[in-house]
């Protein structure tokens, strides 16, 4: 088997078995049931909240300490967070233990960003687009089995929602067994470069140096502590890569959306079961995971289609008024999901939603590296992934907390649905405004040349 296929499966394996967590579905099923003695509203808004803040600041040092650490440490770190997480499901009652929970939660979500980026430092880059497909797949794959598996559990009786967690929890403990099975990297795209490895120290003259360093250094002793020339020249690169990325405006265009549509994602699906709960509080089976099951399913279907129809033969105009309706297409399947008083509609509008989402979300990730001029990809997902954890943040306060409007269920999902259409708005806006901008220089051109 040839290294990078090799190394592509090796974490696949890992994505797929830690994506086996049948439990999840039926968590707020569990969380209100009488295994543990907690409100639907101490739920919503002092356990659930404390996930999203804790992702949003553990990302912003996680993000920093990936390249440098050489991504193996934090995937790692994914499944050890997975084994704290179900343990305290499983083991413990109180408040206190479930907001500690959604702190080693936060570490669970941010964390997994070394998991997206490890491969692109293992591999060529001619396999970035197969190992890419590939470790999505498995997570899909690990997804879709795990809903199929949790409601043939429940259906059949041959277990309950707390015994689901013992499932997950093993698929955790296996997870972090697999990773520290993964191959180690030698080099990362900034603070490990290949060329600062394997070929030795220049000697530098004083002006050298300072250039490089903006300090004066005796060249012999420079020469003998490469560390700072790695880190000093990291920073330069970080820096510029930054600033390539965000000053080309249709990074910016797409980067926004990705970012504003990350965060309505993340807040749909994250307290989704509470309005489910609101609807059919005592539903005689809970078909939450045969939902997550085809939502994985028609995701996967719309990735897929996005990249085969979404080729970039669009014009970036079109594409752009291509996600503003399908964005004002995500907002009217929320709707539908909280203004209806029968569950299965609430279900359709959500997986509705899901196969939206996911052609949204790959239009717009394959347009963000379209438009990049550097080997920047991790550095500009994960700066679009941290103002996506701002955005969820801020509709958090806002929506959920009591410095904000404290809504019901189905008020939460009410304002994340016109939160979509007014994303599309917006865009649907910009979008008009760009033409007639352009339309208008382009006589001004003519009339010149006529002149």
């Amino acid at each position: 088997m040839k290294e990078w296929l090799k190394i592509s499966c090796l974490l696949c394996v890992f994505g797929f078995v830690r994506e086996i967590r049948p439990s999840e579905p039926y968590v707020t099923e569990y969380l209100l049931g009488p295994w543990r003695n907690i409100t639907n509203e101490q739920l919503t808004r002092d356990v659930y909240p404390v996930g999203t803040y804790s992702h949003l600041v553990q990302l912003v040092f996680v993000f920093l300490i990936t390249d440098f650490l050489r991504y193996k440490p934090l995937i790692i770190t994914v499944g050890a967070a997975g084994v704290i997480i179900w343990s305290l499901l499983i083991w413990t009652t109180s408040l206190l233990s479930l907001q500690i929970l959604e702190f080693f939660y936060g570490t669970y979500m941010a964390a997994e960003v070394a998991y997206y980026t490890y491969i692109y430092a293992k591999v060529d880059k001619k396999y970035y687009p197969r190992v890419t497909s590939h470790t999505r797949a498995a997570m899909f794959a690990g997804k879709l089995i795990s809903g199929i598996t949790s409601q043939l559990m429940i259906n059949l009786k041959l277990m309950d929602y707390k015994q689901l967690n013992y499932i997950t929890l093993a698929t955790q403990i296996l997870a972090m067994l697999w990773a520290f099975g993964l191959p180690k990297v030698d080099r990362s795209l900034y603070f490990h470069r290949e060329a600062y490895l394997t070929e030795p120290a220049p000697k530098l003259n004083q002006l050298q140096l300072q250039q490089e360093t903006g300090t004066t250094i005796e060249a012999d002793v420079a020469s003998q502590q490469p560390s700072n020339l790695v880190q000093t020249s990291a920073g330069r690169l970080l820096w510029q890569h930054f600033y390539n990325a965000y000053t080309n405006h249709r990074v910016v265009q797409w980067s926004l959306w990705y970012a504003i549509g990350l965060a309505g994602y993340l807040q749909v699906t994250y307290y989704m079961q509470v309005l489910w709960k609101d609807i059919e509080p005592e539903p005689q089976i809970a078909w939450n995971g045969a939902v997550d099951a085809v939502l994985t399913a028609l995701a996967a279907l719309s990735a897929l289609a996005a990249g085969y129809l979404h080729t970039g033969r669009l014009r970036p105009r079109a594409s752009l008024l291509l996600l503003a309706v399908l964005s004002a297409l995500e907002g009217g399947s929320v709707l539908i999901c909280c203004w209806t008083k029968n569950i299965y509609w609430s279900y359709v509008g959500f997986v509705i939603f899901g196969g939206l989402y996911g052609f949204t979300i790959t239009v717009a990730s394959a347009e963000v590296a379209r438009n990049l001029q550097e080997d920047s990809f991790g550095l500009v997902f994960g700066i679009n992934t941290l103002l996506a954890l701002v955005f969820q943040s801020l509709l958090t306060i806002a929506v959920l907390s009591e410095w904000g409007f404290a809504l019901n269920p189905v008020g939460q999902y009410t304002v994340y649905a016109f939160y979509f259409i007014a994303v599309a708005v917006i865009y649907f806006i910009s979008v008009m405004v760009e033409h007639f901008w352009y339309r208008s220089k382009s006589k001004e051109k003519l009339a010149d040349s006529l002149e």
